[in-house]
C-alpha cells in the first residue's frame, strides 16, 4: 500500500475542534513535531476569525515545545492527560482555561481500552520506517503509542529522517490482553524481551504521511550543584550500608530514577561508589548520565518508555547505534511502569517530592496545594511497588524561606505507607517499621534544616496524645505565614 503524501498544514486541516488526539512518545523523545505545531498555527487562526478551536491531548508523558508549547501558547488545548512539564501549559492549567486529568502513567493506556477514559480519534505519531503493510518503527520514546494506533479510528504518520530506520531492534512492543483475559508479563529481568521489534498498525487507517527531519530538541540538564551532589552522595552512602547490612542482595538491584538535577546527582553517586556493584536500570526516562555510566561499564543494561538524552548524546548514540542496541530496550510505559512487574524485579525506586511531612507522607505535584506544577508522573506507579522506595529533596527552597518538610503536606500524592526513606542534603531518614512519632523524630533529625528543626517539634508538642499527632488548627501554619510574610520560619507553634 502506497501511503498519501501530506503537509503539515494539510495534516492539521483534518483536524476537528474537540478532538481526541493521541501523540506518540515519552516527555520530548518520539513525539511529533510539524503536526502539532501546525494544529498550533491553525488554532491561531481559528480564534483570529471569531471561531472557537481546542482540541483534548493525550500522550505518555510530557512532550515539547512543538507539542505542549505550541499548542498551550495558540489556548488550543481543552482537556490534557496524563502528564505534563510545559510552562506555557502549566499556566493554563493553573489559570483554569485547560482542564488537566492527573494520572499514574500506567494507567492511561488501559483506562483507554476499558473505556475510563475516552478513546483517541486520531493518533499523531513519529516513526524512523513505515512499511506499506503497516509495519513502524518507532524513535526515541514508546508512550502509549501501540493503544492509541489501536483505537484511533484514523492515523497521522510523522516519518522523521532524522532517526535511522537501524533503531529497529531496540524497541520491545507489547500490549497486554485486558481483564478477564490478561496474562503473566514474562519479565524476571530488566534486558529479557516479551514484545516485538516493530508494531504493526492498519495501513486503511493511514491518511497521509508527513515527512521530517527533526532532533528531539532535547537540551543537557544543568551540572549539580553542592545541594544535589550531596543528596546523592546521601543516596549512594545508604544503598552502600544496606548492601553491607544484607537487606539488599550482593548482586544488587534494578535501579528505577525520576528525572531531573537530582536524579542525574544521584545516578553520579552510584556510579562513582565502587562500594556499589555494576547495576542495571528499568525505569521510564534513560538521561545522559545513563548513558554516561554505559559507557563507564557501571550500569550494564538499562530498559526504560524513552531515551530523553539531548540532542548531542543522541547523535554520539546514533554514531555507535550497534553497541547500545544491545545495552538499551525502550517499551510502552504500561510495560515499563508495570506494578506486577516492578514488584518482581525488585527495583530500588528513587523520585523526588516537593514536599513532606513529618510522617512520611510525599506531595509531588502541588505548589501550596492547588498550584500544579508537572503531574505525578510515575512515580506512584514505582513507590507503591518498588523494593525500596526513596524520596528526595532539598530541605528548603527559596533561600531558606521554604522548608520542604512541613507538619502536614498540602497535596498528598504517596502515603506514608508507600515510603521507606526520605533524603535530603542533610542525611537520610529510614521510616520503616516505625510509628508515626518515631517517622516525626527520625525526619527532624536527619533531614530537617536547622533553622525549621526546633518549630517542627514545637508542632509535635502540640498535640501530646493521638495516634498521630497532627493538630489541625496549625497543620499548615508553615504555608500560610509563607503566603502572609514571605518565609516559614515566622510560622508560631506556641502552645
Amino acid at each position: 500500500m502506497s501511503y498519501k503524501e501530506l503537509t503539515p498544514e494539510e495534516a492539521a486541516a483534518l483536524i476537528e475542534h474537540g478532538e481526541n488526539i493521541g501523540f506518540s512518545g515519552f516527555t520530548a523523545a518520539g513525539v511529533p513535531k510539524a503536526v502539532p505545531r501546525a494544529i498550533a498555527a491553525r488554532a491561531i487562526a481559528e480564534h483570529e476569525a471569531g471561531r472557537p478551536f481546542k482540541v483534548n491531548i493525550f500522550t505518555g508523558a510530557s512532550t515539547s515545545a512543538s507539542a505542549d508549547g505550541a499548542l498551550a501558547e495558540a489556548d488550543a488545548v481543552d482537556c490534557r492527560t496524563p502528564y505534563q512539564s510545559s510552562p506555557a501549559l502549566r499556566k493554563n492549567i493553573n489559570s483554569g482555561r485547560t482542564r488537566y486529568n492527573d494520572m499514574h502513567l500506567s494507567h492511561t493506556a488501559m483506562y483507554m481500552r476499558y473505556g475510563h477514559i475516552p478513546a483517541v480519534k486520531t493518533a499523531i505519531i513519529e516513526v524512523a520506517d513505515i512499511t506499506p503493510e503497516g509495519e513502524i518503527t518507532l524513535t526515541t520514546g514508546a508512550g502509549n503509542t501501540p493503544t492509541y494506533c489501536e483505537l484511533a479510528e484514523r492515523i497521522i504518520v510523522e516519518v522523521n529522517a532524522y532517526h535511522p530506520k537501524e533503531l529497529k531492534g531496540m524497541h520491545d512492543l507489547m500490549m497486554p490482553l485486558d481483564p478477564p483475559n490478561r496474562q503473566p508479563i514474562p519479565l524476571t529481568k530488566p534486558s529479557e524481551r516479551v514484545g516485538s521489534l516493530t508494531w504493526k498498525i492498519d495501513p486503511s487507517k493511514v491518511v497521509g504521511i508527513v515527512r521530517t527531519n527533526e532532533p528531539d530538541g532535547i537540551g543537557a540538564f544543568k551540572p549539580g550543584d553542592p545541594i544535589t551532589d550531596k543528596i546523592g552522595e546521601n543516596v549512594a552512602k545508604f544503598l552502600e550500608e544496606e548492601l553491607e547490612a544484607g537487606r539488599i542482595p550482593a548482586s544488587f538491584l534494578p535501579i528505577q530514577s525520576g528525572v531531573g538535577n537530582i536524579a542525574n546527582a544521584v545516578l553520579g553517586a552510584l556510579g562513582r561508589n565502587k562500594k556499589i556493584p555494576n547495576f542495571q536500570m528499568y525505569t521510564e526516562v534513560i538521561q545522559d548520565s545513563v548513558i554516561t555510566l554505559m559507557k563507564e561499564g557501571r550500569c550494564t543494561f538499562a530498559g526504560g518508555c524513552s531515551l530523553t538524552v539531548s540532542d548531542a548524546m543522541l547523535a554520539e548514540m546514533y554514531k555507535d547505534l550497534d553497541f547500545y542496541k544491545s545495552k538499551v530496550i525502550l517499551r510502552p510505559q504500561e510495560i515499563s511502569n508495570n506494578a506486577e512487574i516492578v514488584r518482581r524485579l525488585g527495583l530500588i525506586c528513587i523520585n523526588t517530592a516537593i514536599e513532606v511531612d513529618l510522617f512520611g507522607q510525599v506531595n509531588s505535584t502541588h505548589f501550596f496545594g492547588k498550584q500544579m506544577m508537572n503531574g505525578i508522573g510515575g512515580s506512584g506507579d514505582f513507590a507503591r511497588n518498588g523494593y525500596l522506595t526513596i524520596f528526595t529533596c532539598p530541605s528548603t527552597a527559596k533561600g531558606g524561606a521554604i522548608s520542604s518538610i512541613v507538619p502536614m503536606v498540602s497535596h498528598h500524592d504517596h502515603t506514608e505507607h508507600d515510603v521507606d526513606i526520605i533524603v535530603t542534603e542533610y542525611g537520610v531518614a529510614d521510616l520503616r517499621g516505625k510509628c508515626p512519632r518515631d517517622r516525626a523524630e527520625e525526619i527532624i533529625t536527619k533531614c530537617v534544616h536547622p533553622d525549621y528543626q526546633e518549630k517542627l517539634r514545637q508542632y509535635i508538642a502540640l498535640t501530646p496524645q493521638g495516634h498521630t499527632p497532627h493538630c489541625l488548627a496549625k497543620a499548615f501554619e508553615m504555608h500560610t505565614k509563607f503566603q502572609e510574610t514571605g518565609d516559614m520560619r515566622n510560622a508560631d507553634f506556641s502552645a
